[in-house]
Parts: structure tokens; C-alpha cells; sequence
């Protein structure tokens, strides 16, 4: 069986307007560079039983090409303030491999079969400390389609996202996304509506 990838992803999400401006990042503790704009062109595939058994368990499985962690992932239940992530290549074809099911097959052995489309424009600044990374900020355009309704949604969306040179201890990360939030909110964002670009695609 094919090894996965394995992080932890800690993020905030946050809703924005088509015309807000992207947030002002001085004043964030620890940040004094953030790196122009990469733009990645997403377009993910999602899967679940017919019935939900994954998402049920908070679970996500989807197949993502585009960005530098293209490949199948599986965003386990939220533990804490994260989650687990693992990850595993491409491959060819969209068949799920073999490993991706086994490792879904805690949660659910059921058929999988496709439930969401989701293609993001994205744009990627790094927020560092020196040359390291204590945050990923991106500015998503997101066009969903729930593949069992045929219903199409799209929206922008923020996401702020723990890098290795994050603060570690628990009263200053507080600190740094209370900074993180400030910023957004006076920039004319707001905190995100859904938890996952999955149920928003699926109306939740």
C-alpha cells in the first residue's frame, strides 16, 4: 500500500465580495514579508457514498489536479483546531486507488461514487518571518457544481492557513488569528458562512 502524505491543516475561512480588497497584513504578529500573488488553477473532484457515510463522519475524499499538492486527499474528522490531511499522487486515470479506499474504509466500505465539482481560481501569498512561513493566505473564486443535482454555485472566499513557522503555542495562535480576523474584517470580509467549499457546493 502506497504511503500517504500526512499533515495537519489549521485555517480560518472567511466570505468576501467580489470587489473587496485583499486585507492589509501590517500589524500581524510575527509577519514582515508577505511574497506576491501565485496563482493556481484548481479543479477537484469529490466523492461519498450514496447515502453520506463520509460526510456523515466529517470526512472529505476528493481528487484535486493543479497547485503543488495536486493529487487524492482525505481530510479526516476535525480534532481540536485541525485536521488531519493525507495525500497521495495523482497516478493516471480517475479511478480511486486502492490505498485512498483502504484508507477511507474506517469511516465507510461502501460504493463511492462522484458528488461534487469544484474548480477554484486561486491566488497564494506566503505571510513569512524572515524566509519562513507562518501562514498561507489565499483568495479563492470558487464555481461548484453538486454533480447529484446539477446545481452550479460560485462565490469568493478567504482562507488563512498555519505554516511551519506558526506560532505553537495555543494563546498565540490565538493572538495571530485575532490579529488575522481584525485585518480581514476591516478590509470588508466577514467569517465564512460554511466550514468546507464541499457543503457550500452541496447548499449547506
Amino acid at each position: 500500500m502506497t504511503e500517504p502524505s500526512r499533515s495537519v491543516e489549521v485555517e480560518r475561512k472567511f466570505d468576501v465580495d467580489d470587489s473587496t480588497p485583499l486585507p492589509d497584513w501590517a500589524g500581524i504578529p510575527g509577519v514582515d514579508t508577505v511574497t506576491a500573488g501565485e496563482v493556481r488553477i484548481l479543479d477537484a473532484r469529490y466523492f461519498d457514498t450514496a447515502d453520506g457515510e463520509l460526510a456523515r463522519a466529517g470526512v472529505a475524499l476528493r481528487r484535486r489536479s493543479g497547485g503543488p499538492d495536486e493529487g487524492w486527499h482525505v481530510k479526516g474528522p476535525r480534532q481540536g483546531d485541525g485536521r488531519l490531511e493525507l495525500g497521495w499522487p495523482l497516478g493516471e486515470g480517475e479511478e480511486i486507488p486502492a490505498s485512498v479506499v483502504a484508507a477511507v474504509s474506517e469511516w465507510s466500505t461502501g460504493v463511492l461514487t462522484p458528488l461534487a465539482r469544484i474548480r477554484n481560481d486561486r491566488t497564494a501569498y506566503l505571510l513569512l518571518s524572515g524566509s519562513e512561513v507562518v501562514a498561507e493566505f489565499v483568495d479563492d473564486r470558487v464555481r461548484a457544481t453538486d454533480l447529484r443535482h446539477d446545481v452550479q454555485r460560485e462565490w469568493r472566499e478567504w482562507e488563512v492557513e498555519l505554516g511551519p513557522a506558526a506560532p505553537r503555542e495555543d494563546a498565540a495562535r490565538a493572538a495571530f488569528f485575532e490579529a488575522v480576523e481584525r485585518a480581514v474584517l476591516a478590509a470588508g470580509g466577514r467569517p465564512a458562512g460554511s466550514d468546507s467549499k464541499l457543503a457550500r457546493a452541496l447548499g449547506f
